[in-house]
C-alpha cells in the first residue's frame, strides 16, 4: 500500500521531510499539508500534489491521512501529536515530542490509554549505520561493561536567535536519545559546566559548555557542546568498556595529499552529515505504517525522558554547575519496563 502522510508545518525541517517522502521513500506519498503561514504551505503542498487544509486537527481528521508527521513549532507538537492518537493514526513527531515535562506525560498516559504504539518521535541518529554498528559492538558484549563514554557535538555557529539553555535542548538531546539507546541504561544526574568563553559567540551564550551525565549502571558520560567551532559540523562519540572501546567513525571523505600537506573534508552542517539516518528513518517508519505494524523507533517514553533529562541540564547550568538528579518516573510496562 502507499502511506498517505499528512504534514503538520512547512517549515525547513518539514520541507526536507516532504521532499524526503515524495522523492526517496518508495511507497509513500504526502497528500495534505498546513501551516499557519497559508502562502507557504499552498507553495509547498503544489511541488508535493498535495492539498492545503486549513488546521492541524483537519488534517488529522482527513479521511486522505493515513498517518501524521509533526513538524510544527515545538510548543504546538503535543496537540497535534494527542489529537492523532484520538484519532488512531501513526504520528511521528520531531522532537521535542513537547517542551514540558507535563505535555510529555500527557501523551504517554493518551498513547498507553489507546493501548497501542502510535507515536515515534524524530531522533534520527538511532538509523545512523556508525551508531548501529557501535550498538552492535556493544551489544556484543566483547568490551565487556562500559565504564565511561565521550562525546563531542560540534556546530560552526549559530544564530543570534540561539541562547544558552538550547545547548541542551536542542544540541545535547541528541546525544541523550542515542546514549540511552546505546547503553540501554538510564540517565540519573547532570551537571554543566562552563570553560573559558569562546571570543567567537555572541554575548549573552555560554559556550562552550561541559555536560555531564551519570546513568542507573554507575556509567560516566562527559559530552562537550562547541556551537561556534567554526571549522564545522562534527560529531565524536567513544564508548570505553572494561576490555576495549568502540569508537563513531566519521563520515567517508576522500583524503588529498599534496603540497606538503594531507587533508579531508569536514562537512558544515547536520543535513549532510545524517542525510542517510533520515532517510533510513522514514523508510522504517512508513514500513511500519504500510504493514500495520507498531513504530520501532523512540517512543513517547523516550521523548518524556529527554525533555526530563534536559530540563535537568539546563537547570544545572542556571545554578553554576550543580550536579541535578534527573526525577524521571518509572517506566511503564507499555514501553518495555517493569513498573
Amino acid at each position: 500500500m502507499t502511506v498517505r502522510v499528512g504534514v503538520i508545518g512547512t517549515g525547513m525541517i518539514g520541507q526536507d521531510h516532504i521532499r524526503r517522502l515524495t522523492d526517496v521513500v518508495t511507497g509513500a506519498a504526502v497528500t495534505a499539508v498546513t501551516d499557519l503561514d497559508a502562502a507557504r504551505a499552498a507553495e509547498v503542498a503544489a511541488r508535493a500534489g498535495a492539498t492545503v487544509l486549513p488546521t492541524g486537527a483537519d488534517l488529522i481528521d482527513s479521511p486522505e491521512v493515513d498517518a501524521v508527521l509533526v513538524t510544527s513549532w515545538g510548543p504546538t507538537h503535543a496537540e497535534h501529536v494527542r489529537d492523532a492518537i484520538a484519532a488512531g493514526k501513526p504520528v511521528f513527531c520531531e522532537k521535542p515530542l513537547a517542551t514540558t515535562v507535563e505535555d510529555c506525560l500527557r501523551v504517554v498516559e493518551a498513547e498507553q490509554a489507546h493501548g497501542r504504539r502510535l507515536v515515534q518521535v524524530g531522533f534520527m541518529r538511532r538509523f545512523d549505520a556508525g551508531y548501529r554498528q557501535m550498538k552492535e559492538v556493544l551489544g556484543s558484549g566483547s568490551l565487556g561493561a562500559p565504564l565511561i563514554v565521550h562525546c563531542a557535538h560540534r556546530n560552526p555557529t549559530v544564530p543570534d536567535a540561539y541562547h544558552s539553555g538550547m545547548a541542551a535542548q536542542d544540541t545535547a538531546v541528541h546525544e541523550i536519545d542515542v546514549l540511552r539507546w546505546l547503553l540501554d541504561d538510564e540517565i540519573v544526574s547532570a551537571q554543566v559546566i562552563t570553560p573559558r568563553a569562546t571570543s567567537k559567540r555572541f554575548a549573552h551564550l555560554k559556550d562552550p559548555q561541559i555536560m555531564l551525565f551519570e546513568t542507573a549502571g554507575g556509567v560516566r558520560i562527559d559530552l562537550e557542546v562547541f556551537v561556534n567551532c567554526q571549522y564545522g559540523y562534527d560529531i565524536q562519540c567513544e564508548v570505553v568498556g572494561e576490555e576495549g572501546l568502540v569508537r563513531l567513525p566519521d563520515p567517508a571523505s576522500v583524503a588529498v595529499r599534496t603540497a606538503g600537506r594531507h587533508r579531508t573534508t569536514v562537512l558544515q552542517d547536520w543535513k549532510a552529515r545524517f542525510a542517510e539516518a533520515f532517510d533510513t528513518e522514514f523508510r522504517e517508519w512508513t514500513g511500519a505504517v504500510a504493514a500495520g505494524a507498531e513504530p520501532t523507533g523512540p517512543s513517547a517514553w523516550d521523548g518524556y525522558a529527554a525533555t526530563v533529562i534536559t530540563d535537568a541540564a539546563v537547570r544545572s547550568l542556571q545554578t553554576d554547575g550543580t550536579v541535578v538528579s534527573v526525577g524521571m518516573k518509572p517506566r511503564p510496562a507499555f514501553y518495555g519496563g517493569t513498573a
